[in-house]
């Protein structure tokens, strides 16, 4: 067997914010993959990544069956068959390792599933986004479950509020356009949970908390209108404004060795950095409107194009 492809996926905005009820945009992102399978004789089963299955399906049986329910012996089968998931989607980098899984736990074995073909109306996709949240919520201690929404479905996720999401359109990429969204390979793993634990002490201190409310949401929210409405020019202005409030006040999401890049970035206009997911490691999210220049300033950094202005 193998299961169908679940992707990557690459939160653009939101991060955090969508704790406090910001918006986020999230897309697919499928330069990494996924899917559930069965070794044969020509394959090696991947032990650590079968362990991991065999204790989410333990999990999984702990939820509430009018939520969600399985097919039970199906899975327990193909688990007596040491089956795993066969990912490329690096683990603790932001771009939904769990959430690809999770994706395509709930696809293969889900009883009376939403599938991606019906007309997916708010409250359905409300529905999937709890489920997945319960279901993620084995990796991360808690999930908004928009990681695994975006990988299941395979579109643009634009969150307006805890209640109302919807799937969106994005403007078509240029493929040879000067500007791009790329991503810096930090050289470490970050873990989501340590990290969202510092934010919620951080949202303790009033300072931190206005910051969020006043500021942080608010070029947030700005990013996601001109990225959808394809205002460059604002954009740009509202994505730097974002960095910068984010160095000052995310220091532990920011690996030392990349606070001065970070703040390099401000100051030149030749790229501008922001959060991939929770931080702590991973993936650098970067912005820039002429690539080339960027290339130029980040020498010897790894980079990797997402989206092409």
């Amino acid at each position: 067997m193998k299961g169908p492809l679940f992707f990557a996926k690459i939160l653009l905005f939101g991060e955090y914010g969508i704790i406090k009820d910001s918006k986020a945009l999230s897309i697919p992102y499928n330069f990494y993959r996924g899917a559930l399978k069965i070794p044969d004789q020509q394959t090696q089963v991947n032990e650590a990544s079968h362990i991991k299955l065999k204790a989410f399906a333990a999990y999984l049986k702990t939820l509430d069956a009018e939520i969600v329910n399985f097919d039970w012996n199906r899975l327990d089968r193909d688990l007596d068959q040491k089956m795993y998931f066969d990912s490329s989607i690096p683990q603790g980098y932001g771009v939904g390792s769990s959430g690809a899984l999770v994706a395509a736990i709930y696809d293969q074995y889900a009883i009376c599933k939403i599938t991606v073909l019906e007309n997916l109306t708010k409250e359905k996709l409300q529905y999937l986004k709890k489920v997945f949240g319960l279901m993620e919520s084995f990796f991360h201690g808690k999930s908004s479950g928009l990681d695994p929404l975006n990988s299941y479905l395979s579109l643009p996720i634009l969150i307006n509020s805890k209640e109302h999401i919807e799937t969106t359109g994005i403007p078509s990429q240029q493929t040879s356009g000067k500007g791009a969204v790329f991503l810096i390979d930090s050289g470490t793993s970050g873990e989501t949970a340590p990290m969202v634990s510092i934010f919620m002490e951080n949202m303790k201190q009033e300072a931190f908390s206005n910051m969020m409310r006043d500021q942080f949401i608010k070029y947030s929210d700005a990013c996601i209108e001109d990225f959808l409405q394809g205002n460059l020019n604002s954009l740009f202005g509202n994505i730097k404004s974002l960095s910068a409030l984010v160095l000052n006040n995310f220091e532990p999401m920011i690996p030392n060795r990349f606070r001065q890049l970070w703040q390099k970035g401000i100051e030149s206009n030749d790229y501008y950095l922001k959060l991939c997911g929770s931080g702590g490691g991973g993936f650098i999210l970067g912005f820039a409107e002429d690539f080339e220049i960027a290339q130029k300033a980040l020498k010897g950094y790894p980079l990797e194009v997402v989206y092409r202005f």
